[in-house]
């Protein structure tokens, strides 16, 4: 089957194929040259699985081979379609019902998994499942009823419970470390949080029960901590923030919106007219802030430098797919920062260490095989706060005695991966000069501009100069942040 689409493909490409693309084709034919019906390609986002699948299409026409692709959602098709069009492809037919490309005699198909399941399949050589890792019933009996043709699986995620009794094989050409290390994904910043305790929580089918996770995620407390951190540490970043269930992301998106930070609101019942829109606005930078539950996680494309995790969870599909949002580089957004309200990090690991090289062959009611962390997980310094997994805190020089658990301080999150940011005196004249002209416009007489400067750095602004400048969107942000916190801090001690 090796040759299924080995053919030499035209010069006039658009696009070259990257190392890891070719090493992904190369792996891909190896492995159905070798006997296997099914194969499973890993690919992370931004490795470039559309371009990859593209290609492979192009040697299998021009072997005369039919081919059919599959996307896990309808709104996907027209982007697909697109895709391959703009590499040249286009003898292409639609399996959807009043398309306007549908044509049953086009050589390559593309299908929803929802309509392949009602429809006819016509014959094909070839079937590339996108999103493999999302187990369609369609697609399993296909594979049983078709032994003759060959399937190829796209996913960067193919860990799901038992995805080796149907798929064959898996190769690994890239990783997402290895993506990073090359400047084809954002290096990334980690904050983590008040690990929230989900000892109480049920798990039902390996994962939390939602019921009882909103009602323990869907306090005021954890949507305030949430809003005032951003504000305080997000530098206006357009982001992506995803909630428990529904009604917890409509609340932090409600929450953002009453601190004057323009969001939105986005779930499957989303209309793709009124999706466009917020999406184009997100660009725009009309709207920063996009909260969902898992809509948001495949079939994004958003210039997007900023996760908000606020949703325990022990997939760790799940946990990549939502990270994977942000770690593609765009103009402005060359590096991630993540703010993870739940403990994910802590529990599931980076998104650079999570990775396996077989498929899960565990059987309905076995337990899943998952190898243990490559590191240490972080703990906290009694002294300073930090998290950190030598003896010796980096930050304060304090020795710690080994203990037990991770806790956190109220309403905080403590770096935990990524280059600390150093302030330079461009940085710190720059925000002196806006807190100056803020402290103007009150009347404050030097104090408030001399009090938020001391708050951020730590120190009195010493050698910079008493010019003001107009604030920016960040520097409001993170001035409303310290008013929030203090409004908090006054309430508890009238409280108390």
């Amino acid at each position: 089957m090796r040759d299924l689409f080995d053919h030499e493909t035209q010069a006039s490409q658009k696009k070259t194929l990257r190392p890891h693309q070719v090493r992904a084709i190369e792996m891909i034919r190896n492995s159905l040259a070798r006997g296997n019906q099914t194969v499973v390609c890993s690919m992370p986002t931004g490795a470039g699985k559309t371009l990859t699948a593209t290609k492979i299409i192009e040697m299998a026409q021009a072997k005369g081979n039919a081919v059919i692709f599959t996307a896990p959602a309808v709104s996907l098709i027209d982007q697909t379609v697109a895709a391959f069009r703009a590499e040249g492809i286009e003898d292409i037919g639609v399996m959807q019902a009043n398309h306007p490309l549908t044509n049953p005699l086009a050589r390559v198909q593309v299908a929803s998994v929802q309509t392949l399941a009602r429809r006819e399949i016509p014959d094909a050589s070839l079937v590339i499942v996108d999103e493999c890792h999302i187990r369609a019933e369609v697609i399993d009996q296909l594979i049983a009823e078709r032994p003759d043709v060959r399937f190829v699986g796209l996913s960067a995620t193919p860990w799901r419970k038992g995805m080796g009794l149907v798929w064959r094989d898996l190769v690994v050409p890239v990783t997402i470390a290895d993506l990073i290390e090359g400047g084809l994904l954002s290096k990334f910043t980690a904050f983590a949080p008040d690990v929230p305790d989900l000892s109480g929580v049920k798990v039902s089918k390996g994962e939390y029960v939602e019921s009882q996770l909103a009602e323990l995620m869907g306090e005021a407390k954890l949507v305030g901590h949430v809003v005032e951190n951003w504000l305080a540490k997000g530098e206006n970043r357009p982001t992506l923030c995803f909630g428990v269930n529904c009604n917890h992301a409509q609340e932090m998106a409600a929450s953002f919106e009453r601190a004057g930070v323009a969001s939105a609101y986005v779930d499957a019942f989303t209309d793709t007219v009124q999706r466009g829109r917020i999406n184009r606005k997100f660009r725009d930078g009309e709207v920063r802030v996009i909260c969902s539950v898992r809509t948001m996680t495949t079939g994004v494309d958003l210039p997007v430098s900023c996760i908000v995790d606020a949703a325990p969870t022990k997939s760790e599909m799940l946990h990549i797919q939502k990270l994977g949002r942000g770690l593609r580089i765009n103009p402005g957004t060359e590096d991630l920062v993540i703010f993870d309200h739940a403990g994910n990090l802590l529990r599931l690991g980076m998104p650079d260490e999570i990775s396996y090289d077989r498929l899960d062959t565990s059987k309905p009611g076995e337990r899943q095989e998952r190898k243990p962390s490559a590191e240490k997980l972080p703990k906290e310094c009694s002294n300073c706060a930090a998290l950190h997994t030598g003896k010796t805190c980096p930050f304060c020089g304090h020795e710690r005695n080994p203990y037990s658990g991770i806790e956190g301080a109220e309403g905080e999150l403590v770096q935990i991966r990524g280059k600390t940011k150093r302030a330079t005196m461009e940085d710190k004249q720059r925000f002196y000069s806006m807190a100056l002209h803020l402290d103007q416009s009150r009347g404050r007489g030097g104090k408030l501009a001399l009090g938020l400067y001391k708050g951020k750095f730590g120190v009195w602004p010493r050698g910079l100069d008493a010019r003001p400048m107009p604030p920016d969107a960040a520097f409001y942000n993170y001035e409303k942040s310290r008013r929030i916190a203090y409004a908090k801090r006054m309430a508890k001690e009238n409280r108390a």
